[in-house]
């Protein structure tokens, strides 16, 4: 099914690709080896529209919107699909089902959650990572702080039991994502308008909101859980490691990314760019310049330790 948003995206087919807990909207083109993109929140799949074409030529580009996100609807047992090993679980079997047995994952905010979660659970099909403004969800809660829950107050609102946060969210839903996004990009004028209405209508939508909440809860159980166990038990990414980073950002105790993501993965490298939060769509070119070699070196596991 088409959407106003598809029309940045030349070259790519819509479709629905089922697995059995997710009915996934998908969009996909290209050949070579296969790169999986992941939006975060409040977003949907719209927001690589600047990203993707420019790898449209050498690798197969598979868009999902999320899990719940956008127009891919949870279609198993809804109670706890919020899990990103769930997302990621059913992602992989999206992969697979598109012929897609090795890939690169490339994720942003809570997309970046699934991909890292993703490249822990399935080390032989994740070649390689690319994380856009994230750390671990342990190092996130670990470096919590007045200025934190300050600027990103919804990661507890959104955390709390059903129905609260989507009562609360339900009362002018327009409000609160264009609040949001302008807080993250510094300014609506910066987005598309087609990405914007596809960012507004997925989030006009009662069970959209409710599956973002559910993201939100799982980040404060157990992805936060999972994680620990993983931490605890030496787990680590075997696939070469991308980052980018909000400039100029630090976490708990003023650690830089780089440093706490050496700590999860054998080769780590990235930089800080300026834009904002909203990387994708605000430091497109910053992002490609490094993008595109690490995606040639790593294809199909190059540069795996």
């Amino acid at each position: 099914m088409l959407r106003e948003a598809d029309a940045l995206f030349p070259g790519f087919e819509s479709r629905f690709v089922e697995t059995a807990e997710t009915r996934f909207a998908v969009l996909t083109g290209g050949t070579g080896p296969a790169v999986l993109l992941l939006h975060g929140y409040p977003e949907t799949r719209a927001c690589w529209h600047r990203i993707a074409p420019a790898l449209l030529g050498s690798h197969s580009v598979v868009i999902p919107d999320l899990p719940g996100y956008g127009e891919s609807a949870v279609t198993g047992n809804p109670e706890g699909a919020g899990s990103k090993r769930r997302m990621g679980q059913s992602l992989h079997a999206m992969m697979r089902g598109l012929g897609h047995d090795r890939y690169i994952v490339i994720g942003h905010d809570r997309g970046g959650r699934v991909a890292y979660r993703m490249a822990l659970d399935f080390p032989e099909a994740v070649t390689a990572l690319v994380s856009v403004t994230v750390v671990p969800t342990p190092e996130m809660w670990e470096g919590a702080s007045k200025a934190f829950g300050l600027g990103a107050w919804h990661w507890y609102m959104m955390a709390q039991p059903a129905p609260l946060p989507e009562k609360l969210m339900a009362g002018d839903p327009r409000f609160l994502i264009d609040v949001t996004l302008d807080k993250m990009v510094h300014g609506l004028d910066r987005l598309d308008p087609l990405a914007l209405a596809d960012y507004r209508n997925a989030f006009d939508r009662p069970d959209v909101r409710h599956a973002m909440c559910e993201d939100y809860r799982a980040g404060a159980t157990v992805d936060e859980a999972d994680d620990l166990a993983d931490r605890k038990n030496g787990r680590r990414i075997t696939a070469p490691v991308l980052l980018f980073w909000e400039e100029g950002r630090r976490y708990g105790g003023g650690r830089e990314p780089l440093d706490i993501w050496a700590d999860w993965a054998e080769n780590v490298t990235g930089r800080g760019l300026g834009g904002g939060h909203l990387l994708p769509e605000t430091g497109t070119e910053e992002m490609l310049d490094m993008l595109l070699p690490f995606l040639t070196r790593t294809a199909d596991g190059a540069g795996r330790q």
